[in-house]
């Protein structure tokens, strides 16, 4: 697990809700981030890079409202996209020093989640709004393919699985995890998880049929898509609501949460006492979190 802060960087006047690893560049990392708590305000995109002198920022990127969420593309890796509060999702490109390559403008509320496919069968995005809708986007394409409706809330989590192609979970305000199918106009499964609302959820990177939740209720909840009566597991410890949870890329049983509560927390599902560690170096909301694939053990 993490140990020590591996360093810090300080963004004035900004607040992150987003960091993801590039699957390119070891030790590279997106940040997405807003002024005013995303409530008002500018983002910035901030491409920062760990070497031997700490963190640096390499470039930064900004919108005119405040940015959720990031994701790198899987066949390029100088492309990043990330979504915004205005609704749209931007494409950037960090060999470019301007702005936006591409803008889709068409979820109605904030855009609160994007993520790029993972399986190498397709290039894909989908993304999740407050408009209660995912989208789905072939980034060569200008407009969405798809729109998946069923949630009767907000969206806050759009994630592809890892393992079965054109397959994505999303997480909402209405205590739901779906399972959807971009080759299937309804909905898969509906999970009623928590009697709460949903921010995050992640695929376990070992198993395709394991899901994690973090709720509002301070909760983590795994589920087993063969029988989702029950969750299979249940981690309690966070004081505040979780806002975002990631499994391990290394350890099928190993998880890691962060929360309002200020603190990122590890997990082994698979012990009698699951919370592995506790990691206050946050003096505010932690809500963006992510696991490097090069780097055993940095988050």
């Amino acid at each position: 697990t993490a140990g020590g802060a591996g360093g810090a960087l300080r963004l004035p006047g900004l607040h992150g809700y987003a960091a993801e690893f590039s699957p390119y560049w070891p030790g590279r990392v997106a940040c997405a981030a807003a002024q005013y708590y995303g409530m008002a305000g500018c983002g910035t995109l901030a491409v920062l890079e760990q070497n031997e002198a700490g963190i640096v920022l390499l470039r930064s990127f900004d919108w005119n409202d405040g940015l959720f969420d990031v994701t790198w593309s899987e066949n390029n890796e100088h492309v990043l996209i990330t979504c915004s509060g205005d609704g749209s999702l931007q494409i950037w490109d960090t060999a470019k020093t301007k702005g936006p390559l591409q803008v889709y403008k068409e979820h109605t509320l904030e855009a609160y989640s994007v993520d790029w496919s993972q399986t190498r069968g397709e290039q894909l995005v989908v993304s999740g709004s407050w408009d209660q809708t995912a989208k789905l986007w072939d980034p060569a394409v200008g407009k969405s393919l798809c729109t998946f409706k069923g949630h009767e809330g907000v969206i806050y989590s759009t994630i592809w699985s890892p393992h079965i192609p054109g397959c994505f979970a999303s997480a909402s305000g209405d205590q739901t995890l779906r399972i959807w199918d971009v080759k299937a106009p309804g909905v898969k499964l509906v999970i009623p998880a928590h009697q709460a609302e949903i921010l995050s959820c992640d695929w376990c990177k070992y198993d395709e049929n394991l899901l994690v939740t973090g709720a509002v209720d301070c909760s983590l909840k795994g589920w087993d898509l063969r029988n989702i009566r029950q969750p299979v597991f249940v981690l309690l410890g966070h004081t505040y609501a979780i806002r975002r949870v990631k499994f391990s890329p290394f350890h099928a049983t190993l998880l890691a949460s962060c929360s309002y509560d200020f603190t990122v927390r590890f997990w082994d599902f698979s012990k009698p006492n699951p919370l592995l560690e506790t990691v206050e170096h946050h003096t505010e909301f932690t809500c963006g979190l992510d696991l490097s694939l090069h780097n055993h053990g940095q988050v």
